[in-house]
């Protein structure tokens, strides 16, 4: 069954067909194209208008346009319309309004995207599900992803973001969601905003596209949490807190962060539930413990989804562990290389530190003898007019203590820097490139090492660079 049908997509945007077509997905992107796709020539960089014609050569079924470009003959199938990006939210309302999907969206200053990852992985053991692809949650992101949802979803998971005020209601509204869920409330895109209950309230904002009778998932830990419950109660939402304080319906207690996984006992809303992550930070278990909740509230089987939540990691580059071998002849010759290098803030920094000083280095093996912890860690970026203090503060942190040197890219980085002990300052560099040479001297055999960074300070080349010294393994299964 076709996805959209050439009369369908003009009825839905308005467009008119040039000629009949049907299909199989949605792309706004020649490289990643597939053939029998829609592409949707927006306007960004550069106009989408100027690659239809290598779209159609690469096998693209039809183009959403407002005209027929340079280039492209007139016999070419073509969905013309006035707005191309306009269109596409009009195709995302009516690939919602056809579906019978009970619907998740997600939000949060930290974790938005692995936590939908969680619900992708635990859902589609339960139903068909359809979520975002990547770290799809902006303004063309959210329709894109309601564009490519198939008829017989049963289960759809939203991931929604914003750097400025005003940029989810608009989005939930489109999702229109039976079950939000709010990770968190940190300093993330401060410079957009006044101060941290700003930011609150437009987290809050999820809930103006709950459909009736819809569930709000909250954290309940948060000095914010009061600005994200009046929001659920001005909707009129049942609200389904988690966290780790007393009130919170679905809480955790005792838990411990191992190699490989995290465990946590813990109640949700009175039933005893023993949570097992298959990655470590306490950030992904409590996460986890909302993912249950959300899971609950969609009618899935609570269950099945904490089991499968054991086997669950995180995307590349959002905490993920692996294992670099330097030396491929001998088989303790490696490092353990903790890749944390798309997203920072002074929040989700305190959890990877965290999980950083649980790890265990090897001593013994490799120039220095006796493992360490380092951490390599780059300017995490739109904090505000308070960035440089932020980064200052990150000396306090107390995983510290279990840290033995911390090397610092960017100039924002430069005041953590300066305000560590002695003998913890590694080494300092203006710009991630400007450190890569030194990398094979800054880490040895025996070292666990984590690096961390706003996507924008480009840490994950020092992690690319890492990679590069020896040979790459992930983690193996029987090890978590």
């Amino acid at each position: 069954m076709a996805l959209w049908t050439s009369k369908d997509a003009a009825q839905a945007t308005g467009g008119h067909a040039t000629t009949e077509f049907e299909v199989n997905g949605v792309s706004i992107d020649t490289r990643t194209l597939a053939k029998g796709d829609l592409f949707v020539a927006l306007k960004a960089a550069r106009d989408g208008h100027e690659f239809v014609a290598q779209a159609l050569e690469k096998g693209a079924a039809a183009a959403l346009v407002t005209h027929r470009p340079e280039g492209v003959p007139e016999s070419a199938p073509l969905l013309i319309v006035p707005d191309v990006l306009a269109a596409l939210e009009a195709l995302g309302r009516a690939a919602r309004a056809r579906t019978a999907a009970r619907v998740v969206a997600v939000t949060g200053s930290v974790g938005k995207t692995s936590t939908k990852e969680m619900l992708r992985t635990v859902l589609a053991k339960q139903g068909r599900t359809h979520a975002a692809e990547a770290s799809y949650n902006n303004h063309w992101g959210v329709p894109l992803t309601l564009a490519r949802m198939p008829e017989d979803t049963e289960y759809a998971v939203i991931e929604i973001g914003m750097n400025h005020p005003g940029e989810i209601s608009p989005l939930v509204k489109m999702a229109r969601p039976h079950v939000v869920m709010v990770t968190t409330v940190a300093a993330a895109h401060l410079e957009a905003f006044e101060n941290i209950e700003g930011i609150a309230r437009e987290k809050a904002s999820i809930c103006d596209g709950l459909e009736p009778g819809g569930i709000a998932v909250l954290n309940g830990d948060l000095p914010t949490t009061p600005i994200l419950l009046d929001a659920a109660n001005a909707k009129n939402a049942k609200i389904i807190t988690f966290g780790q304080s007393a009130g919170c319906h679905h809480r955790l207690a005792d838990l411990r962060i191992r190699e490989g996984h995290t465990i946590a006992k813990g109640r949700a809303w009175r039933t005893p539930v023993l949570l097992k992550v298959g990655t470590e930070g306490r950030h992904f278990a409590q996460n986890a413990m909302g993912v249950i909740a959300v899971v609950t509230a969609l009618g899935a089987d609570r269950v099945t989804a904490l089991l499968d939540l054991a086997e669950w990691a995180p995307p590349a580059g959002r905490g993920t562990a692996e294992v670099v071998y330097l030396d491929s002849a001998k088989s303790d010759e490696y490092l353990d290389l903790i890749d944390d290098a798309f997203n920072a803030n002074p929040t989700s920094l305190a959890a990877s530190l965290e999980v950083l000083a649980a790890r265990t280095p090897r001593n013994g093996v490799g120039r220095w003898n006796t493992g360490r912890r380092i951490a390599i860690l780059g300017d995490m970026l739109e904090l505000g007019p308070d960035e440089l203090a932020l980064h200052a503060q990150v000396a306090k942190d107390r995983s510290l203590e279990n840290v033995a040197l911390v090397h610092c890219v960017g100039p924002r980085m430069k005041h953590l820097h300066d305000a560590l002990p002695e003998e913890k300052k590694g080494r300092w560099a203006q710009s991630a490139t400007d450190l890569i040479p030194h990398v094979a001297k800054l880490v040895d055999s025996g070292d666990v090492v984590l690096v961390k960074g706003s996507k924008g300070s480009k840490v994950s080349l020092v992690v690319d660079a890492i990679r590069k010294m020896g040979q790459r393994n992930p983690r193996l299964e029987e090890e978590v």
